[in-house]
């Protein structure tokens, strides 16, 4: 009788340090190298959706107070530092409420931005913009009927799709914004339907920043959780599994 309970009591040990050794490395990767983000508004469309799931890489910019688990302010700066590149898609905490967005890096620390006439311009410069023809797919613009959609291309090479919902928004024509030292200009593809650096999020500092988006592994449709494995055969969109989040 001894030798069953000394064994059920080395069993339960067993199973114990397992789980603490798993909770412990999931730790680890969450901290260090990955974090699953999930999309949580259409400000990102049509290249994010709500639904999507997403691996946020942790080390592509170094790390900061932003990239631990609930972001303690611990200590002021980043270690290892890596600067983002225009056109990144990024997870940052917003500089106010410290809530997680997602948007684009479009300015970098010295740039001037400003929108005219639906059109990006970076110093002065127009960046190229080319019809890419219309989506009709609310799933996709939330919007009934057709949708233009415009393919930017940034001077580093960068191309992505932008939603146009409004052709003469308040979002279309801006005053000019310098960026500062240390400092980025994020915007959402979905251009007139997202709160970025034009409007309440400001100038974002490099230390907000989580990580960089890098590969969508999930995705589901009608603001199902991906819990309700009753609603997959009709909600899940495989199409958009193993895709990559910034383009």
């Amino acid at each position: 009788m001894a030798e069953k309970t000394e064994t059920k009591q080395s069993s339960l040990s067993e199973i114990i340090s397992v789980v603490v050794q798993a909770l412990i490395l999931a730790l680890i990767i969450r901290t260090l190298l990955f974090q699953p983000f999930s999309i949580p508004s259409g400000s990102m469309r049509p290249t994010l959706l709500e639904g999507d799931y997403l691996f946020v890489s942790k080390f592509s910019y170094g790390y900061s107070y932003a990239s631990l688990p609930f972001a303690p302010h611990l200590f002021s700066g980043r270690i290892w530092s890596d600067t983002p590149e225009r056109g990144d898609v990024a997870v940052f905490k917003h500089p106010v409420s410290q809530t997680d967005y997602i948007k684009r890096v479009i300015g970098l620390p010295g740039d001037r931005i400003q929108m005219k006439n639906g059109t990006l311009f970076i110093n002065d410069e127009a960046v190229k913009r080319e019809s890419a023809g219309q989506i009709d797919d609310p799933d996709v613009t939330e919007q009934f009927g057709p949708v233009d959609v415009y393919r930017e291309t940034l001077p580093n090479g960068i191309s992505y799709n932008t939603l146009d919902l409004s052709p003469n928004s308040s979002a279309d024509n801006t005053r000019e914004f310098m960026v500062p030292e240390g400092h980025y200009f994020m915007m959402g593809d979905n251009r007139d339907n997202s709160n970025d650096s034009r409007f309440g999020v400001g100038y974002v500092p490099l230390e907000n920043f989580v990580g960089r988006a890098d590969v969508v592994f999930f995705s589901i449709a009608g603001g199902a959780s991906p819990l309700e494995v009753w609603r997959w055969p009709s909600e899940l969109r495989l199409d958009r599994f193993f895709k990559s989040a910034s383009k």
